[in-house]
């Protein structure tokens, strides 16, 4: 069977899955899953949702995914354009994504003020970097991205999600997990913000080493080399909103000192003592194996709020990952699918609702350019586009959102869902105007689940023995 057919009877399948007969849902979950992939866009990895190129156009209508597939612009290449190449999910390069190459990438229009999105292909590439590495889609003939496009065309899918920050992974997990990657609240009304990732994989945050420091950007735009601070930051994240209301937190992730491991870089919650985070905050809520949020689901101790951060090998970063990544997702959403655990008479399924994001753009192209936050954050703000897949028993099949969301709609939608006023952080979600809300309708039955399929299950990461690398290898 071609891989066409194979993903329309996959699709077929799911489709016609049927809803339990059961009063309509709660207007809250229990629950809420953000588990967070690393360093794609929708250009370049879910070229699959255009099997059918009916379902996909570059100005779609309410059903259709906003997925280029060719002419993709490059003021380099003859006639300004240049038609995309497939490669597998797991290369050996990787692509600068530092806010340098945001810049680069953007290749502003001075009088429009907007990106004209045809400078991709001066982004650099190190390691052994094919033709033109920048214009590349991810291959799925052997299927090994049927996971993503099962969740992505059975349950919510936005068009529009903007990573908040233009950089890289460092600032992206901060604005993830806390609203900003400023130092201080002083420093976040003010518009400066951590940039880049410090130069180390495990940067360490408040366990750093002496010496350690993260670029700094201002207001407009400027990163000063002189402008450095030591990555340990004061200020509210998104569990301090939730600890007065008794709701608990956990966030999974595969090393301390990681750039990718948000808390380390909050002083009150690592409270370091000899370059280790030591705080009860951080010792009663962050785990560093991240299959143990499988083993957490199974032995029903899922937390009301989670984080999840995947190893390198279950990782989509290009240059280190082992192909797993599709395969990690779906194992997270088939445990919690598929888990008898119950809150009161409603099951996990029934009241969790599950955020798959990607943490930032990796340098690949996407033709959709950001929308600029005005001054004093317009020097940072908004990055480019990432995919995001909404999936819970409340999200209609096929559910495409058309609204421009960024990293703070998801701290809206959790602050919503846990009775939290909106924008209480302060920070990025402030600023933010949507919470996710769209992808649900609480006025339905849950719908059953069915499993997703996938190469690997459940079981494959609970055993797997191998030292877990870092999701990125900038």
């Amino acid at each position: 069977m071609g891989h066409a057919a194979r993903l329309a009877v996959l699709f077929a399948t799911l489709a016609g899955w049927s809803a339990p007969v059961a009063a309509a849902g709660p207007k809250h979950f229990d629950h809420v899953v953000v588990i967070v992939q690393e360093n794609r866009t929708p250009d370049n990895l879910f070229q699959g949702l255009c099997a059918n190129p009916n379902l996909c156009s570059i100005e779609p209508t309410a059903n259709q995914y906003d997925i280029q597939t060719s002419g993709w612009l490059d003021k380099a290449a003859p006639g300004g354009v240049i038609q995309p190449a497939a490669v597998p999910l797991v290369i050996r390069y990787d692509l600068e994504h530092t806010h340098r190459a945001f810049l680069v990438m953007c290749d502003l229009n001075e009088a429009s003020g907007a990106c004209q999105m045809d400078g991709a292909g001066r982004v650099r590439c190190e390691g052994p970097c094919p033709p033109n590495p920048q214009f590349v889609y991810v291959d799925n003939a052997t299927g090994i991205l049927d996971p993503y496009l099962a969740l992505a065309t059975q349950y919510g899918w936005a068009n529009y999600m903007f990573q908040t920050n233009q950089g890289p992974s460092f600032p992206a997990h901060q604005f993830i997990f806390g609203g900003t990657s400023a130092p201080s609240a002083e420093d976040d009304a003010i518009g400066t913000f951590a940039a880049e990732n410090g130069g180390s994989l495990q940067l360490g945050g408040c366990a750093a080493p002496p010496g350690r420091t993260v670029q700094l950007i201002d207001s407009a735009g400027v990163e000063n080399p002189d402008n450095k601070i030591f990555p340990c930051f004061e200020h509210n994240t998104v569990p301090d909103l939730l600890l007065p209301g008794g709701v608990t937190w956990r966030y999974y992730t595969p090393g301390q000192n990681s750039i990718w491991s948000a808390p380390n870089a909050i002083n009150h919650i690592c409270e370091a003592q000899n370059e280790k985070c030591t705080g009860s905050m951080w010792t009663h809520n962050v785990d560093l194996r991240p299959a143990d949020v499988l083993r957490d689901i199974s032995h029903c101790r899922l937390r009301n709020a989670s984080w999840v951060i995947p190893t390198g090998q279950n990782s989509d970063h290009p240059q280190l990952n082992k192909g797993g990544g599709p395969s990690w997702v779906a194992s997270i959403v088939n445990a919690i699918g598929t888990s008898a655990c119950k809150d009161g008479n409603r099951s996990y399924w029934d009241d969790t609702a599950i955020v798959i994001l990607w943490d930032d753009w990796g340098g690949f192209y996407d033709h959709e350019p950001p929308t600029f936050l005005q001054a004093p954050e317009g020097g940072y703000q908004l990055g480019y586009r990432v995919p995001m897949i909404v999936v819970s028993a409340y999200t209609p099949a096929g559910y495409i959102d058309n609204t421009r969301h960024d990293f703070g709609s998801i701290i809206r939608f959790i602050e919503q869902n846990f009775q939290i006023a909106e924008g209480s952080l302060d920070f990025a979600d402030a600023r933010a105007s949507t919470d996710l809300l769209n992808f649900f309708n609480f006025g339905q039955s849950p719908r059953a689940y069915h499993m997703i399929p996938a190469k690997y299950d459940a079981n494959y990461f609970l055993n797997d023995k191998s030292a877990p690398l870092p999701p990125d290898d900038d």
